[in-house]
């Protein structure tokens, strides 16, 4: 297939100011385009699901219960995520200390469970350590001391995702890039509407999420809900997961003594405020982490809506003069990676795209009219 655009200096509008709208403008720019981005909400406190997220990039906890492309795709974001926070002289977001995985002792057979399928997913042994009481303490002494057994994941990171997109913002505006938010569109080949009116463009990048429902009518939103928290009383190095029959809770550790706490994922377009039922589970789970939580303040709550296609994978759709670029569903830093340098492989007309077999969707129910 042809590229989209073989020429610098054209005129590019993105329309979504979220990670992947953040990213493929900032790299345009870069190229050497000039490039206009539009979002409907406020650029410096964005409601983009990447805003609400914990920012992990944790390949192998979601291996075991997603496809191996995510995995594949994963990896990359290990590899590519350190690279483009050197570009934007940031790179004391990234945080590589890997991920530890810990179990009740009544639900030691969900970590068992868990390296099994691992295993499978990946066909032999899995890259995964496990560990005793006293490691686990050695890894994060300030956890309860009635863990038993875990597993450490060593290659695994997180990022601080908000300090990310306000890092991104910023390289933008320094670039040139023309910044609108608040402001709603549609987008077409080669036009946006605004509600000032349409403008033309040489091509129109469209990564709104699930605000791109018009270009994707099986594009759907699934409710997240994250709790986030600040505490001076315990320090965690690195994310822990706390595996559970029915969910999976994560601590995230954020710099001012912050945390993220997530678990549910709710197959609901519902984006109002948390439910009592998931403020209790998430906050005695974190509390059986370690008491230190008990006088830890609740700062936020956090809603949003994941977008997701039927198969929960991204896709990247086109036609001339319009790119769609969504469906990253709650791997948003785990995939971002690998889905820009796809679109932006296209858009700069290298013959080897990576991941295309992955990405590379055009079904004529999910194109645009």
């Amino acid at each position: 297939m042809a590229a989209i655009v073989t020429l610098h200096t054209n005129h590019i509008a993105v329309a979504g100011a979220g990670l992947l709208g953040r990213l493929v403008a900032w790299q345009l720019l870069a190229d050497g385009h000039a490039v206009t981005l539009y979002d409907a909400g406020d650029l410096d406190t964005p409601p983009a699901a990447a805003w609400t997220a914990a920012g992990m990039v944790a390949p192998l906890c979601e291996t075991a219960i997603s496809e191996r492309c995510v995995h594949d795709m994963g990896r990359f974001a290990l590899d590519q995520w350190p690279r483009w926070l050197e570009a934007i002289d940031a790179p004391a977001l990234w945080q590589q200390n890997g991920s530890l995985m810990v179990a009740h002792p009544q639900d030691l057979g969900e970590l068992t469970q868990f390296r099994r399928d691992l295993e499978h997913a990946l066909g032999g042994n899995a890259p995964c350590q496990s560990l005793d009481a006293r490691e686990i303490h050695r890894l994060e002494p300030d956890l309860a001391s009635g863990f038993r057994q875990g597993l450490y994941l060593p290659d695994e990171a997180h990022l601080d995702n908000r300090a990310l997109l306000s890092c991104l913002l910023e390289a933008i505006r320094a670039l040139g890039g023309e910044c609108h938010g608040h402001c709603p569109v549609e987008t077409f080949p080669g036009e946006v509407v605004t509600p000032d009116g349409a403008r033309r463009f040489d091509l129109v990048v469209d990564c709104r999420g699930t605000g791109a429902r018009p270009h994707h009518p099986s594009l759907r939103g699934v409710r997240g809900e994250t709790l986030h928290v600040q505490t001076a009383e315990i320090r965690l190095l690195r994310p822990v997961r706390l595996m559970h029959p029915r969910y999976q809770l994560y601590v995230v550790p954020k710099p001012g003594d912050r945390f993220v706490i997530g678990a549910t994922q709710i197959e609901s377009e519902d984006r109002s405020p948390m439910s009592l039922q998931s403020s209790l589970e998430l906050g005695s789970a974190l509390y059986t982490l370690s008491p230190a939580f008990a006088e830890a303040r609740i700062l936020e709550q956090g809603v949003n809506l994941r977008p997701a296609f039927l198969d929960n994978l991204p896709h990247v759709t086109r036609q001339h003069g319009l790119v769609t670029a969504n469906g990253l569903f709650r791997h948003g830093y785990l995939l971002a990676p690998a889905v820009v340098c796809h679109l932006l492989a296209d858009i700069r007309g290298h013959g080897d795209q990576p991941f295309a077999d992955i990405l590379a969707a055009c079904p004529p129910q999910e194109s645009a009219a």
